[in-house]
């Protein structure tokens, strides 16, 4: 089923006027260039407007934006959105081709594209370039991501849509999307570039150079647009610091951003690993998942063994809730609780019952409740949040999150291909956390448990950044004040230098920390004499970041805006040709003066989707798994919904079909043996001498009972046996049972724990394994 934006529905059958997207990556170092070509033929007898919706990473800054229709070439500027909306309409009615992007004021990693007013037969290519950094994944590779499957904005109940907001997104099967796509990317590092990955078929990598430091990957032919294309690109020496100086644009005012030479800096704290390997043991942890419609079967069932894990790995004496959402929200206790053996096993029971059965993506409101909680004293605050979806309203939610940063950190996981970029490392950006991405094959259980670590390890406090420059030379911060730093993670930070010296060539950043109570710091000197001809990819990315603060600002949390705040965004959004909400990019093609005949038809083009549902009575389109189902078994569905099938699917009614759903459900697959394992371990870290532990570890009770040394307490024979298991057969999962076989550990030299040795020599034969005892950490 094909909807028009503006009411108007078309057969079915009738072409989509996008015909071919190509897309360019340029990668330098940890930012990139993107540049995309769309391509539009009206098949149509009469003329057609369209409407895209394009979506882009949360961080992104639109720089170019052109339009060719024919032979004439229509280059896109920069201006106050309502006065682009009135050219643009200008334009339409006096029966000139206009085209204009603007970005949506609720969610700022979707922009409408509207392409105007295109004769019938007249082929359209428009031409989008975008700036974006990369982000650094737990295992060091540098994430990007081309965003294909927009989900369709959850709209919160009484929330107002953004002015102007009359674009709906179309969704139909994968397989008949009409469109296809060309991708390739260029890298190029100061360091050797080690592998390309992806969730898509690449061509091999191919290296122009020996080094190494330039390498160019290709998207394999016949892909269709029917996944997000994610590209992890590694380096050797990854955690090098490094700054890169940028020339101001000539044309620009001396003084001014764009005039000025901008330095990005990148931060890599160094760790030691004696404090690294500490442990804290206090904390309120506050779980947030997110239990909507989308997250159902193998989701929603990962979700809960990730709050197992978690659960085993919480250090005794701190706090903890679970909270999770949908249309509404609960709690598991109506305040946080000491973390002990008797909380623990209350929280697990109800996380075995929790399904995906909360409706829409309300997310605001348990945050809103999170935060109401007095905190607890000695207790500092660490906030957990899964989500699959998309909400429509990220500003507000990540505003939320930044008022409250003084008294907490936040770390946040997006799920699956369609969770909201903008939204994950929002939160985490403005929280002081870690934002994680886990799509395709990819386990959540490492990602999360790494997330922990972070959030047990010691965090950094008093990070200054200190410039020396030659006199003459004076620095300005584009970025705001570092609140975290991680081991692992990367922190870049923008500066304007202003004016110039006549002797010295050289500057030097000195960036301070205090760690665990010891001060640290880190001197790293660059030249001030910048690369010519660089594309200004660096200024744009400080433009996008300075817009962002004030973009923040001016937002009240009554909804209040400030008029010389979104005046100053306007001003640096026109210098810098950087999108932002107040500002549109308006083309207007005054060559054809001749009017339109005819009728404007406005259709939407579609966007791939996976599958659609209704939830709480209200249709909406979202991600579902796939299940294998008798498809006779099937309701009768209405066609407005636009639901389509493969020939092993089933899409169905959520609310309304609970019995077929049942009847649908996979049978619940024996439970992985690690979980069986970790589900088996008390509070305090050790495990029970008992029959469960005994299948656990694939042994009899009189197998697991009769090796034991004499003296030896049982439990803690137990203890040493699921040690010697879990180093014996699971250490490809170790990230996963790291903390709590640590808590295991620490319990055991609690016990001052006699003949360890011996226990150790005997639990390897009984288990088959060979572990060492210091392996173990005893």
């Amino acid at each position: 089923m094909m909807v028009s934006c503006c009411g108007l529905i078309t057969s079915q059958k009738e072409p989509v006027p996008l015909k071919s997207v190509e897309v360019e990556l340029e990668v330098k170092d940890h930012v990139a260039t993107v540049v995309s070509t769309l391509n539009y033929h009206n098949q149509e007898d009469k003329p057609l407007e369209a409407v895209f919706v394009f979506p882009l990473p949360g961080d992104a800054a639109v720089c170019h934006f052109s339009a060719t229709v024919g032979q004439t070439e229509i280059v896109a500027e920069v201006k106050e959105k309502q006065e682009a909306r009135e050219e643009y309409d200008d334009a339409l009615s006096s029966g000139q081709q206009a085209f204009l992007l603007e970005e949506s004021e609720q969610s700022p990693d979707v922009f409408s594209l509207s392409v105007g007013s295109l004769p019938p037969g007249e082929s359209a290519s428009i031409r989008l370039e975008y700036v974006t950094e990369l982000a650094v994944q737990a295992d060091e590779g540098l994430r990007f991501l081309l965003p294909a499957v927009l989900n369709p904005r959850y709209q919160p109940q009484g929330s107002v849509g953004s002015e102007g907001s009359n674009v709906q997104v179309t969704s139909v099967p994968a397989s008949l999307v009409p469109y296809t796509l060309s991708f390739s990317a260029r890298v190029s590092s100061p360091r050797p570039v080690s592998k390309v990955e992806s969730s898509s078929p690449l061509d091999p990598v191919q290296y122009l150079n020996t080094e190494q430091i330039q390498a160019t990957v290709k998207l394999a032919a016949g892909h269709k647009f029917d996944r997000d294309v994610e590209l992890l690109i590694y380096y050797k020496d990854a955690h090098q610091p490094s700054a890169m100086v940028e020339a101001g644009q000539a044309s620009s005012q001396p003084g001014s951003l764009m005039g000025d030479p901008v330095v990005m800096l990148s931060l890599y704290p160094e760790f030691p690993q004696a404090v690294m390997s500490s442990v804290a043991s206090s904390g309120e942890f506050v779980f947030l998942l997110d239990r909507s419609g989308s997250m159902h079967g193998e989701r929603i069932k990962n979700a809960r063994d990730t709050l197992l894990l978690l659960l085993k790995s919480l250090p005794l004496g701190c706090y903890f809730n679970i909270y999770s959402f949908g249309s509404s929200f609960e709690h598991i206790f109506p305040k946080s609780e000491e973390y002990n053996q008797k909380t623990m096993e209350e929280a697990l029971k109800k996380v075995e019952e929790m399904e995906a059965n909360l409706g829409g993506t309300e997310i605001l409101k348990p945050l809103k409740h999170i935060y109401r909680q007095p905190s607890i004293p000695s207790q500092p605050r660490q906030l957990f949040v899964f989500t699959d979806g998309e909400v429509g309203n990220t500003k507000e939610v990540i505003n939320l999150v930044k008022q409250n940063s003084a008294s907490h950190r936040c770390f946040s996981f997006g799920i699956g291909e369609g969770a909201s970029s903008a939204l994950i490392n929002g939160l985490a950006k403005e929280g002081g956390g870690h934002a994680q991405f886990i799509t395709g094959a990819d386990r959540m259980q490492p990602k999360v448990m790494q997330s922990l670590r972070f959030a047990l390890q010691p965090s950094v406090v008093d990070v200054s950044v200190k410039w020396d420059l030659p006199s003459g030379v004076s620095v300005t911060a584009l970025s705001p004040p570092i609140a975290a730093l991680f081991q692992g993670q990367r922190s870049l930070v923008y500066a304007q230098f202003t004016g110039q010296s006549s002797e010295a060539s050289e500057g030097c950043v000195t960036v301070a920390y205090s760690l665990a109570g010891h001060p640290s710091q880190t001197q790293l000197h660059f030249s001030l004499k910048p690369a010519e001809d660089s594309g200004l990819t660096v200024h744009r990315l400080a433009a996008r970041t300075v817009i962002r603060s004030l973009e923040m600002e001016v937002r009240e949390p009554g909804g209040q805006e400030d008029a010389g705040g979104k005046k100053k965004v306007v001003e640096l959004s026109v210098q810098s040709g950087v999108s932002s909400v107040f500002t549109a990019f308006i083309a207007v093609n005054k060559s054809n003066s001749e009017a339109i005949q005819g009728p404007l038809l406005c259709r939407t083009i579609p966007t791939p989707r996976m599958r659609a549902c209704k939830v709480l009575g209200a249709p909406y389109l979202m991600r579902m798994p796939v299940m294998s189902c008798d498809m006779a078994q099937l309701p009768q569905m209405s066609p407005m919904m636009g639901l389509a099938f493969g020939q092993t699917s089933c899409s169905m009614d959520m609310m309304d079909q609970s019995d077929t759903l049942e009847s649908c459900r996979p049978k619940q697959p024996p439970r992985d043996p690690l979980l069986q394992l970790v589900s088996l371990q008390k509070a305090s870290g050790c495990w029970l001498l008992d029959p469960h532990l005994a299948a656990a570890l694939g042994k009899t009770s009189e197998e697991v009972e009769k090796p034991k040394p004499a003296s030896v307490k049982q439990d803690v024979w137990a203890t040493i046996l699921a040690l010697i298991w879990l180093h014996g057969f699971k250490m490809d999962a170790q990230e996963e049972w790291e903390l709590l076989s640590m808590k295991a550990v620490s319990w055991l030299r609690a016990q001052k724990a006699s003949l360890v040795t011996q226990c150790v020599e005997a639990g390897n034969a009984l288990l088959g394994c060979n572990v060492q005892k210091d392996a173990v950490g005893l």
